[in-house]
């Protein structure tokens, strides 16, 4: 498999990315995002996963294309709260209007750049305050309570609204964001118990605890 990936120029925080198939399954790990991809000459939503997902082999050198938008974003830009999407794949035509789904189908069929039509196709939206301020307490791990008491509303309604925008609970998306910052680390060699200590879990054991529930395979086999 070869994957690649760039920033997007259109859209903020997203990325466009690409990936030729080497007859494997491929494992996606889940990220807290929405993704939108053009695949088998379709497109076709990507919600967020509270696992990971296993995406059946295909024929060598088979290529797909997607704009991954940064948790948080890609419902609003889709028009779906992000929980209707969770853990599914979901045609875009039956998301948008027929005649615009069809519409970015054929561009895609058509271009020599793929990426730049999926970027068109969903536009720009301004910044989000506090989706960035419910990602940035999720990655340190902050416990639900102190956000909820800083953005002065309930917990109760902190869970509803993000579940509109990341598909599951500010816990569940901290789970998710650590355990990819942990699989990151340790693919870069760290030991598995530094990273558990460095990201916050109890212990090694705790570490591939939350792994193997997230990822589906112990993280020595991620890192393989």
């Amino acid at each position: 498999m070869t994957y690649r990936e760039r920033a997007s120029g259109a859209v903020a925080g997203a990325v466009v990315w690409t990936r030729a198939d080497g007859g494997d399954p491929v494992r996606v790990l889940p990220d807290g995002c929405v993704d939108l991809i053009w695949t088998d000459g379709r497109l076709v939503v990507a919600g967020p996963d509270t696992r990971a997902h296993l995406v059946p082999a295909a024929v060598p050198g088979a290529r797909h294309t997607g704009l991954r938008f940064a948790p948080g974003t890609g419902p609003g830009l889709l028009g779906v709260p992000a929980h209707e999407l969770r853990d599914l794949r979901v045609p875009l035509e039956d998301l948008w209007p027929g005649r615009r789904a069809r519409a970015v189908a054929r561009r895609m069929a058509e271009a020599g750049a793929p990426g730049r039509v999926l970027e068109e196709a969903v536009g720009a939206a301004p910044p989000d305050p506090w989706t960035a301020e419910v990602v940035a307490s999720a990655g340190r791990g902050e416990p639900v309570s102190a956000l909820a008491a800083r953005l002065a509303i309930s917990e109760r309604q902190l869970h509803r609204r993000a579940l509109r925008s990341f598909g599951y609970g500010p816990k569940t998306l901290a789970r998710v964001l650590r355990m990819r910052r942990a699989v990151r680390l340790a693919r870069r060699g760290l030991a598995f118990a530094e990273v558990a200590a460095v990201c916050g879990y109890a212990d090694q054991a705790h570490l591939a605890r939350e792994v193997r529930a997230l990822a589906g395979v112990p993280l020595g086999a991620l890192t393989r």
